[in-house]
């Protein structure tokens, strides 16, 4: 077997992901529990993939995605178990429909949805038997591949390749919980003139009159249009620039921003449209309602160190096509996290300095009047 074959990149994949792995190495229970509910998602998005063809969008995508989260949870039990994964998945190989192309894609699509329904019941009844088992550890390894094998037989059945499953997976895990390297992050504006990019550094005033309006003021100069929350339930969606701060200083991303400043790189014409015009100032103000939205119902993130995941791939489906869709998880994470935690202090003091520094990709809140020490 050559060095492009599943073991090796099975190993890379167990070498990187395991830093990923946050529950306790002798906690089976919530490993075997969100495997089951990975299968039973698998059986859910399966089932649209080929049934609702092109009215479920994204089908093949979302696919793929539950498929490599079960990977995970299978891979991690293995590890709990010392079992290699590597080598049950190696062994099933030469015998197995990984990644082989085979007479079942020949056959009509009503067939294969058969076979896959029949796959994965099998599967989640296979996963079953590993929840039945969890306390007998030789039991458990027993079953382990069986499910493996079951696994291999249903993602070969959706016409899916297992590698690119595995890989978008590991791209996907390390970006949602491992510490992004600092200079590894993108900077999407440092080849562009000074007057053009970002400020590197930034101090906004934001501040509420009697009349309600909320005005911003950056190096002495009013920008942008004064703001009301414009709802009948007062919410403070006045200050909610501070979220496109928060973009800016820790994704080195905001066209609304860049807009406010008029700092648009508009010495590359496509540039200038596509990444920095109406359509992505759009994109950015709706994501930052319909997560302000959510937000409400979560005391607007206080006391929380996280955001959902499921949030996060939402965020990351409403930013696709634009330059920001490269920032990791883990990023867009710490932006929303820092955002919020300026937006709080600026709603309970009716206004404040907002400060960002895209070097350290930081943004904090600084009352008015008061000197910074940062």
């Amino acid at each position: 077997m050559d060095e492009d074959t599943s073991i090796s990149f099975l190993r890379q994949y167990e070498l990187s992901i395991e830093k990923t792995d946050r529950f306790s190495k002798d906690e089976i229970t919530p490993i075997l529990m969100g495997l089951y509910g990975e299968i039973g998602s698998i059986m859910a998005t399966s089932k649209k993939y080929y049934r609702e063809n092109k009215a479920y969008a994204g089908h093949r995508a979302a696919v793929e995605e539950e498929f490599g989260d079960a990977f995970w949870y299978l891979s991690a039990l293995c590890r709990r178990l010392n079992i290699n994964i590597e080598s049950i998945l190696g062994d099933l190989t030469d015998d197995s429909p990984v990644d082989k192309k085979s007479s079942i894609a020949l056959e009509s699509k009503s067939t294969i949805s058969k076979e896959l329904d029949a796959a994965l019941i099998d599967l989640g009844c296979a996963v079953t038997e590993l929840l039945k088992a969890k306390e007998n550890i030789d039991l458990l390894k027993n079953e382990v591949l069986n499910v493996a094998c079951l696994y291999c037989y249903a993602l070969q059945l959706t016409g899916l390749e297992f590698r690119k499953v595995i890989d978008d997976n590991l791209i996907k895990t390390l970006g949602r919980f491992s510490e992004s390297d600092p200079s590894k992050l993108e900077d999407f504006d440092v080849a562009f003139p000074i007057d053009e990019q970002l400020p590197r550094h930034f101090e906004i005033h934001i501040t509420q009159r009697k009349s309600g309006l909320s005005y911003l003021k950056w190096n002495g100069v009013f920008i942008g249009d004064p703001l009301t929350d414009n709802i009948s339930k007062p919410d403070a969606y006045r200050f909610h620039d501070v979220f496109h701060m928060a973009h800016a200083a820790v994704l080195h991303w905001s066209p609304t921003f860049r807009s406010l400043i008029k700092q648009k790189r508009k010495s590359d014409p496509a540039i200038d449209r596509d990444q920095d015009g109406g359509r992505a100032i759009v994109v950015e103000e709706g994501l930052t309602a319909w997560l302000f939205s959510y937000a409400q119902g979560l005391d607007n993130f206080e006391g929380h160190d996280g955001v959902s995941f499921d949030v996060l791939k939402t965020i990351q489906k409403f930013v696709q096509g634009y330059e920001v869709e490269r920032c990791p998880l883990k990023l867009w994470e710490d932006a929303v996290l820092q955002g919020y935690a300026v937006f709080r202090k600026m709603k309970e003091n009716n206004g404040g300095i907002v400060v960002g520094n895209r070097d350290k990709r930081t943004l904090r809140y600084r009352p008015i009047g008061e000197k910074d020490e940062g």
